[in-house]
Protein backbone atom coordinates (compact mmCIF):
# COMPACT_ATOMS: atom_id res chain seq x y z
CA UNK A 1 0.00 0.00 0.00
CA UNK A 2 2.82 2.73 0.79
CA UNK A 3 4.65 1.62 -2.26
CA UNK A 4 1.48 2.76 -4.38
CA UNK A 5 1.13 5.81 -2.60
CA UNK A 6 4.63 6.62 -3.03
CA UNK A 7 3.87 6.46 -6.79
CA UNK A 8 0.87 8.17 -6.82
CA UNK A 9 2.37 11.16 -4.76
CA UNK A 10 5.31 11.00 -7.63
CA UNK A 11 3.34 11.15 -10.52
CA UNK A 12 1.69 13.83 -9.39
CA UNK A 13 4.92 16.11 -8.28
CA UNK A 14 5.72 15.39 -12.14
CA UNK A 15 2.75 17.22 -13.04
CA UNK A 16 3.32 20.86 -12.12
CA UNK A 17 6.94 20.23 -14.08
CA UNK A 18 5.27 19.33 -17.42
CA UNK A 19 3.10 22.24 -16.77
CA UNK A 20 5.09 24.95 -15.87
CA UNK A 21 8.14 23.96 -18.03
CA UNK A 22 5.62 25.19 -20.93
CA UNK A 23 4.24 28.44 -19.85
CA UNK A 24 6.19 30.18 -22.11
CA UNK A 25 4.58 28.65 -24.79
CA UNK A 26 0.75 28.16 -23.90
CA UNK A 27 0.41 31.54 -25.88
CA UNK A 28 -0.20 29.27 -28.88
CA UNK A 29 -3.50 28.88 -27.21
CA UNK A 30 -4.14 32.37 -26.82
CA UNK A 31 -4.56 33.42 -30.19
CA UNK A 32 -4.98 36.94 -31.64
CA UNK A 33 -6.00 36.67 -34.78
CA UNK A 34 -8.51 34.62 -37.17
CA UNK A 35 -4.99 32.59 -38.75
CA UNK A 36 -4.03 31.79 -35.14
CA UNK A 37 -7.16 30.94 -33.93
CA UNK A 38 -7.51 28.15 -36.95
CA UNK A 39 -3.95 26.64 -36.31
CA UNK A 40 -5.19 26.41 -32.18
CA UNK A 41 -8.19 24.81 -33.03
CA UNK A 42 -6.29 21.98 -35.22
CA UNK A 43 -4.03 21.69 -32.51
CA UNK A 44 -7.39 21.02 -30.08
CA UNK A 45 -9.07 18.70 -32.38
CA UNK A 46 -5.74 16.49 -32.66
CA UNK A 47 -5.36 16.75 -28.90
CA UNK A 48 -8.91 15.32 -28.41
CA UNK A 49 -8.81 13.07 -30.80
CA UNK A 50 -5.60 11.36 -29.78
CA UNK A 51 -6.87 11.53 -26.37
CA UNK A 52 -9.94 9.50 -27.06
CA UNK A 53 -7.32 7.11 -28.72
CA UNK A 54 -5.44 6.60 -26.25
CA UNK A 55 -8.33 6.52 -23.74
CA UNK A 56 -9.77 3.97 -25.84
CA UNK A 57 -6.25 1.59 -26.50
CA UNK A 58 -5.29 1.74 -22.22
CA UNK A 59 -8.98 1.13 -21.80
CA UNK A 60 -8.78 -1.55 -24.11
CA UNK A 61 -5.66 -2.69 -22.62
CA UNK A 62 -6.70 -2.74 -18.58
CA UNK A 63 -9.52 -5.16 -19.63
CA UNK A 64 -7.64 -7.73 -21.36
CA UNK A 65 -5.18 -7.23 -18.16
CA UNK A 66 -8.16 -8.06 -15.78
CA UNK A 67 -10.16 -10.57 -18.05
CA UNK A 68 -7.54 -13.25 -18.68
CA UNK A 69 -5.28 -12.14 -15.32
CA UNK A 70 -3.91 -15.37 -13.98
CA UNK A 71 -6.53 -17.03 -10.84
CA UNK A 72 -6.68 -20.39 -9.02
CA UNK A 73 -9.31 -21.81 -11.01
CA UNK A 74 -7.79 -21.12 -14.28
CA UNK A 75 -4.05 -22.75 -12.94
CA UNK A 76 -2.06 -24.41 -16.00
CA UNK A 77 -5.10 -23.71 -18.19
CA UNK A 78 -3.48 -23.99 -21.65
CA UNK A 79 -5.37 -21.57 -24.48
CA UNK A 80 -6.31 -23.82 -27.58
CA UNK A 81 -4.07 -22.90 -30.91
CA UNK A 82 -5.36 -20.56 -32.90
CA UNK A 83 -4.49 -19.43 -36.44
CA UNK A 84 -5.72 -16.06 -36.75
CA UNK A 85 -8.79 -14.37 -37.35
CA UNK A 86 -9.05 -12.47 -40.50
CA UNK A 87 -12.00 -10.16 -38.71
CA UNK A 88 -9.73 -8.83 -36.46
CA UNK A 89 -6.94 -8.31 -38.71
CA UNK A 90 -9.10 -6.28 -41.17
CA UNK A 91 -10.15 -4.24 -37.91
CA UNK A 92 -6.84 -3.60 -36.70
CA UNK A 93 -5.76 -2.41 -40.73
CA UNK A 94 -8.21 -0.03 -41.25
CA UNK A 95 -8.53 1.51 -37.97
CA UNK A 96 -5.05 3.29 -38.63
CA UNK A 97 -6.19 4.34 -42.28
CA UNK A 98 -9.20 5.98 -40.47
CA UNK A 99 -7.20 7.86 -38.13
CA UNK A 100 -4.45 9.15 -40.42
CA UNK A 101 -7.52 9.83 -42.79
CA UNK A 102 -9.79 11.67 -39.58
CA UNK A 103 -6.27 14.02 -38.64
CA UNK A 104 -4.95 14.50 -42.60
CA UNK A 105 -8.99 16.20 -43.49
CA UNK A 106 -8.34 18.90 -40.95
CA UNK A 107 -4.87 19.74 -41.02
CA UNK A 108 -4.80 19.77 -45.05
CA UNK A 109 -7.65 22.06 -44.87
CA UNK A 110 -6.08 24.56 -42.45
CA UNK A 111 -2.83 24.27 -44.13
CA UNK A 112 -4.73 25.36 -47.23
CA UNK A 113 -7.06 28.26 -45.64
CA UNK A 114 -3.70 29.84 -43.66
CA UNK A 115 -2.11 30.18 -46.96
CA UNK A 116 -4.61 33.10 -48.13
CA UNK A 117 -5.80 36.70 -46.90
CA UNK A 118 -7.75 35.07 -44.21
CA UNK A 119 -12.02 34.67 -44.33
CA UNK A 120 -14.05 37.92 -43.75
CA UNK A 121 -10.84 40.34 -44.66
CA UNK A 122 -10.90 39.40 -48.22
CA UNK A 123 -11.83 42.93 -49.28
CA UNK A 124 -9.68 44.21 -48.08
CA UNK A 125 -6.05 45.34 -49.56
CA UNK A 126 -3.35 43.75 -46.84
CA UNK A 127 -0.54 45.89 -45.88
CA UNK A 128 2.75 44.43 -47.70
CA UNK A 129 5.91 44.18 -45.42
CA UNK A 130 9.35 42.54 -46.68
CA UNK A 131 10.70 40.42 -44.12
CA UNK A 132 14.72 40.17 -43.56
CA UNK A 133 16.46 37.80 -41.33
CA UNK A 134 20.21 38.07 -40.57
CA UNK A 135 22.10 36.47 -37.75
CA UNK A 136 20.34 37.97 -35.26
CA UNK A 137 18.09 40.42 -36.17
CA UNK A 138 15.13 40.79 -37.88
CA UNK A 139 14.48 43.83 -40.44
CA UNK A 140 11.06 45.36 -42.09
CA UNK A 141 10.79 46.99 -44.84
CA UNK A 142 7.22 49.01 -46.27
CA UNK A 143 7.76 49.20 -49.55
CA UNK A 144 4.58 51.13 -50.31
CA UNK A 145 5.32 53.36 -47.04
CA UNK A 146 9.12 53.72 -48.25
CA UNK A 147 10.03 53.13 -44.59
CA UNK A 148 12.32 50.11 -42.38
CA UNK A 149 12.54 48.84 -38.57
CA UNK A 150 14.80 46.81 -37.18
CA UNK A 151 13.56 44.21 -34.30
CA UNK A 152 10.23 45.69 -33.98
CA UNK A 153 7.32 46.11 -36.80
CA UNK A 154 3.85 48.14 -36.18
CA UNK A 155 1.26 46.83 -37.83
CA UNK A 156 -2.77 48.29 -37.99
CA UNK A 157 -5.29 46.21 -36.22
CA UNK A 158 -8.10 44.50 -37.90
CA UNK A 159 -6.47 44.53 -41.05
CA UNK A 160 -4.52 41.99 -43.08
CA UNK A 161 -1.01 41.79 -43.06
CA UNK A 162 1.26 40.11 -45.89
CA UNK A 163 4.61 39.16 -44.82
CA UNK A 164 7.14 38.87 -47.76
CA UNK A 165 9.65 36.71 -45.81
CA UNK A 166 13.64 36.30 -47.35
CA UNK A 167 16.69 35.73 -45.48
CA UNK A 168 20.00 37.97 -45.93
CA UNK A 169 22.03 34.64 -44.88
CA UNK A 170 21.30 31.68 -43.06
CA UNK A 171 17.99 30.23 -42.98
CA UNK A 172 15.96 31.05 -40.38
CA UNK A 173 12.46 30.39 -39.01
CA UNK A 174 9.26 33.28 -38.27
CA UNK A 175 7.20 32.97 -36.11
CA UNK A 176 4.76 35.03 -34.06
CA UNK A 177 2.40 32.51 -31.97
CA UNK A 178 -0.65 34.32 -31.17
CA UNK A 179 -0.80 35.64 -34.55
CA UNK A 180 -0.10 32.87 -36.78
CA UNK A 181 1.96 30.11 -37.39
CA UNK A 182 5.79 29.91 -38.60
CA UNK A 183 7.40 29.47 -42.12
CA UNK A 184 11.18 29.52 -42.67
CA UNK A 185 13.05 32.59 -44.52
CA UNK A 186 15.69 31.36 -47.07
CA UNK A 187 17.84 32.95 -49.18
CA UNK A 188 17.56 33.73 -52.80
CA UNK A 189 13.66 32.46 -52.12
CA UNK A 190 10.31 34.34 -50.93
CA UNK A 191 7.54 33.07 -48.85
CA UNK A 192 4.50 34.57 -47.73
CA UNK A 193 2.48 34.68 -44.71
CA UNK A 194 -0.79 36.32 -44.15
CA UNK A 195 -1.96 37.51 -40.66
CA UNK A 196 -4.67 39.67 -38.95
CA UNK A 197 -4.31 40.83 -35.30
CA UNK A 198 -7.97 41.21 -34.09
CA UNK A 199 -6.77 43.84 -31.28
CA UNK A 200 -4.15 46.20 -30.58
CA UNK A 201 -1.05 45.01 -28.43
CA UNK A 202 1.99 43.61 -28.34
CA UNK A 203 2.80 40.28 -29.39
CA UNK A 204 6.19 38.42 -29.46
CA UNK A 205 7.72 36.92 -32.10
CA UNK A 206 11.15 34.73 -32.35
CA UNK A 207 13.05 32.66 -34.47
CA UNK A 208 12.58 28.60 -33.79
CA UNK A 209 15.25 27.46 -36.11
CA UNK A 210 18.29 26.66 -34.87
CA UNK A 211 21.33 28.81 -36.82
CA UNK A 212 24.36 29.45 -34.62
CA UNK A 213 24.63 30.88 -30.44
CA UNK A 214 22.59 34.12 -31.12
CA UNK A 215 19.60 32.54 -32.63
CA UNK A 216 17.85 32.20 -29.03
CA UNK A 217 17.40 35.90 -28.51
CA UNK A 218 16.83 36.50 -32.22
CA UNK A 219 13.35 38.29 -31.03
CA UNK A 220 10.90 40.90 -32.54
CA UNK A 221 7.74 42.72 -31.30
CA UNK A 222 4.38 42.71 -33.53
CA UNK A 223 2.87 45.99 -32.30
CA UNK A 224 -1.09 46.54 -33.29
CA UNK A 225 -2.08 49.44 -33.18
CA UNK A 226 -5.47 51.32 -34.30
CA UNK A 227 -5.53 52.11 -38.11
CA UNK A 228 -4.99 56.40 -37.10
CA UNK A 229 -2.21 55.80 -34.73
CA UNK A 230 -0.46 53.11 -37.46
CA UNK A 231 -0.81 56.63 -40.15
CA UNK A 232 0.57 58.63 -37.65
CA UNK A 233 3.22 56.43 -37.12
CA UNK A 234 4.46 56.20 -40.82
CA UNK A 235 4.18 59.88 -40.95
CA UNK A 236 6.62 60.61 -38.19
CA UNK A 237 8.98 57.80 -38.96
CA UNK A 238 9.03 59.67 -42.89
CA UNK A 239 10.00 63.29 -41.05
CA UNK A 240 12.34 62.36 -38.28
CA UNK A 241 13.55 58.99 -38.51
CA UNK A 242 17.25 58.61 -40.17
CA UNK A 243 18.12 58.03 -43.55
CA UNK A 244 19.78 54.09 -44.23
CA UNK A 245 22.84 54.04 -46.18
CA UNK A 246 24.13 51.22 -47.65
CA UNK A 247 27.42 50.91 -45.50
CA UNK A 248 24.92 51.25 -42.76
CA UNK A 249 22.89 48.13 -44.01
CA UNK A 250 26.35 45.98 -44.54
CA UNK A 251 26.59 46.83 -41.27
CA UNK A 252 23.26 45.52 -40.19
CA UNK A 253 23.61 41.88 -41.66
CA UNK A 254 27.06 41.22 -39.95
CA UNK A 255 26.22 39.03 -36.92
CA UNK A 256 25.34 40.93 -34.14
CA UNK A 257 22.25 41.73 -31.45
CA UNK A 258 20.40 44.87 -31.81
CA UNK A 259 17.92 47.42 -30.42
CA UNK A 260 15.54 48.85 -32.29
CA UNK A 261 16.22 50.42 -35.39
CA UNK A 262 14.12 52.68 -37.42
CA UNK A 263 15.04 54.32 -41.03
CA UNK A 264 13.05 56.27 -43.40
CA UNK A 265 13.98 54.55 -46.37
CA UNK A 266 14.18 50.68 -46.86
CA UNK A 267 17.15 48.72 -48.53
CA UNK A 268 15.01 47.98 -51.12
CA UNK A 269 16.28 50.09 -53.26
CA UNK A 270 19.73 48.72 -53.25
CA UNK A 271 18.59 44.81 -52.58
CA UNK A 272 15.91 42.45 -52.71
CA UNK A 273 17.72 38.59 -50.57
CA UNK A 274 14.40 37.33 -51.88
CA UNK A 275 15.62 37.25 -55.62
CA UNK A 276 19.29 36.03 -54.69
CA UNK A 277 22.28 35.60 -57.23
CA UNK A 278 23.77 38.90 -58.14
CA UNK A 279 23.96 41.18 -55.10
CA UNK A 280 25.76 38.72 -52.50
CA UNK A 281 28.24 40.97 -52.13
CA UNK A 282 26.28 42.24 -48.94
CA UNK A 283 27.08 39.36 -47.35
CA UNK A 284 30.61 38.77 -45.43
CA UNK A 285 32.49 36.63 -47.89
CA UNK A 286 33.88 34.97 -45.29
CA UNK A 287 30.59 33.44 -43.69
CA UNK A 288 29.67 33.03 -47.07
CA UNK A 289 32.15 30.63 -47.70
CA UNK A 290 31.57 28.84 -44.13
CA UNK A 291 27.67 29.00 -44.89
CA UNK A 292 27.83 27.54 -48.23
CA UNK A 293 25.92 29.70 -50.55
CA UNK A 294 26.24 28.86 -54.29
CA UNK A 295 26.64 32.10 -56.20
CA UNK A 296 29.01 34.80 -57.27
CA UNK A 297 30.38 37.53 -54.72
CA UNK A 298 31.12 40.48 -56.28
CA UNK A 299 32.20 44.68 -55.67
CA UNK A 300 30.10 47.35 -57.14
CA UNK A 301 33.07 47.33 -59.78
CA UNK A 302 31.27 44.07 -61.31
CA UNK A 303 27.79 45.51 -61.29
CA UNK A 304 27.99 47.21 -64.69
CA UNK A 305 29.23 43.73 -66.39
CA UNK A 306 26.50 41.72 -64.19
CA UNK A 307 23.56 43.80 -65.43
CA UNK A 308 24.31 42.78 -68.99
CA UNK A 309 23.93 38.98 -67.99
CA UNK A 310 21.14 39.69 -65.34
CA UNK A 311 18.55 41.85 -67.42
CA UNK A 312 19.87 44.75 -64.91
CA UNK A 313 18.25 43.32 -61.68
CA UNK A 314 20.40 43.42 -58.29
Amino acid sequence: MKSKKGLLLSLLAIVPIFVLSGCDSMVVFDPKGPVAKSIMDLINWSLIFMAIIVIVVFGLFGYIVWKYRAKPENEGYEPPEEHGSTVLEIVWTVIPFLIIIALTIPTVKTIYAVEDIPKNYEDQEPVVINVTSADWKWIFSYPEEGIETVNYVKIPAGVPIEFKLTSAGTMQSFWVPQLAGQKYTMYGAETELYLVADHTGEYLGQNTNFNGKGYAEMQFNVEAETQDDYNAWVDEVKDTAPKLSEDKYKELLKPTHLGRMTFSNTHLEWIDHGKGGTSNYYLNPELYKVHGYQGKIFDHEDADSEEKTDGGEH
